[in-house]
């Protein structure tokens, strides 16, 4: 009997095995396409899972899947399980927009995952696929991460273009509230930052009632507003621009994540400096320092003082490895930084605050400045790959 029983045993899971796909292999294949379609996991998304004898595969990336689906043999097709993102489940929902003053968006669908970005209220946003309470979302700039349900507003085409359509408006202080009533002694609906976007529902002499991306009503202070069209609609700025919005952080504490004025990390810096200024570049760093126009800062792979003065203009980002100060040369971009003229850089490095790479000067940085490893230009790149302006970008303007 027990005999008997321990071969039935056996049997049963050598069918198992037979049933069960060859995970290792199919990993192996995965990672090598993942390279190949999707080595950035910020800008492209790509995941393979096995359970029992399926094998599921799910990217933003058509080629990616195709890719996977003929590394099958033909024999074992039926376990193959391919979806290309948006998912299905969404329903058409594939569009949103951030409803809260600042949405955290995370490495992870859960809380405490990492801290990857933030978007602020009014941002668009495509929506990829849902799990649990989060959702799968990709920012203007490109940036993939998962963000809480409760800080977007889900929306199909149509409601998505009628939200392009409405008229609109900007915060522009660098922080504030809005309230349930034409007062400051009112109670508050919701707190602003600086670039948050609105909808406009109309004037009330010193406040203006807005609205929500959810729905909600309230009423801001008109001064700390203007124009939803002629904010998109500026010309190209200028570096002075640039600065004087850098400037205004000076003193933010440094968020690891972070893109507001709540707080920011050293790219989150750059790129709202240059966002709140009408233009979108890439979200962190090392994506940065692959655009624009590279500039000579470097002799024999170190920091070359002259180089800079010479080579740099205000509001050009500059690049820095901490790789270098482990004597590795071509180690991943790690820190940035603008140019602000006459070797004075400002940058978010413990909190938001000015810098210099001269040796000579009382607030030199040396502990960055060793580790510079390049510089780009983004103000003259505007319209090349990445370097977007607000008002070309067609999730913020519709342009059908």
């Amino acid at each position: 009997m027990r005999k008997c029983f321990s071969f039935l045993a056996m049997l049963l899971l050598v069918q198992i095995a037979k049933a069960q796909v060859d995970t290792a292999a199919y990993r192996t294949i995965a990672n090598a396409i993942q390279k190949k379609y999707a080595p950035d996991k910020r800008s492209v998304y790509f995941n393979v899972r096995f359970k029992a004898d399926s094998v599921f595969v799910e990217s933003t990336s058509q080629q990616a899947i195709t890719s996977f689906e003929n590394s099958f043999p033909a024999a074992e097709k039926a376990k193959l399980i391919a979806s290309l993102l948006p998912a299905q489940h969404l329903n058409g929902q594939v569009y949103g927009v951030t409803t809260i003053s600042v949405a955290n968006n995370r490495s992870q669908p859960f809380h405490g995952a990492e801290l990857m970005t933030q978007t602020l209220l009014g941002t668009p946003i495509q929506i990829l696929k849902k799990q649990g309470g989060f959702y799968l979302v990709k920012s203007p700039d490109g940036y993939l991460a998962w963000t809480d349900g409760g800080a977007i507003a889900l929306m199909d085409g149509a409601k998505f273009k009628a939200w392009q359509a409405a008229k609109k408006i900007v915060f522009i202080a660098d922080y504030g509230h809005a309230f349930t009533a034409a007062s400051n002694s009112a109670a508050r609906v919701s707190d602003l930052v600086a670039g948050n976007i609105l909808k406009f529902i109309s004037a009330n002499g010193a406040f203006t009632k807005v609205g929500f991306p959810d729905g909600r009503e309230a009423y801001v202070p008109t001064e700390q507003l203007t124009d939803y069209t002629t904010w998109v609609k500026r010309p190209l700025p200028t570096a002075d621009a640039i600065l004087k919005t850098a400037q205004t952080l000076v003193g933010v504490p440094y968020l690891w994540g972070g893109t507001s004025i709540k707080g920011v990390d050293c790219s989150g810096f750059t790129k709202t400096a240059y966002f709140l200024n009408g233009v979108i570049i890439p979200r962190d760093a090392s994506q940065q320092a692959l655009v624009g126009q590279a500039l000579d800062v470097l002799e024999n792979d170190s920091i070359s003082v002259e180089k800079c003065l010479k080579n740099l203009k205000p509001g050009d980002l500059m690049f820095f490895s901490a790789a270098k100060r482990r004597g590795i040369n071509g180690g991943r971009v790690s820190h940035t930084a603008i140019y602000m003229g006459d070797g004075q850089f400002i940058q978010s490095a413990g909190m938001v605050k000015i810098s210099s790479i001269l040796p000579t000067a009382a607030n030199y940085d040396e502990y960055q400045s060793k580790t510079l490893v390049g510089a780009r230009r983004m103000l003259t790149e505007v319209g090349k790959p990445e370097i977007t302006k607000v008002e070309n970008h067609n999730w913020y303007l519709s342009k059908q």
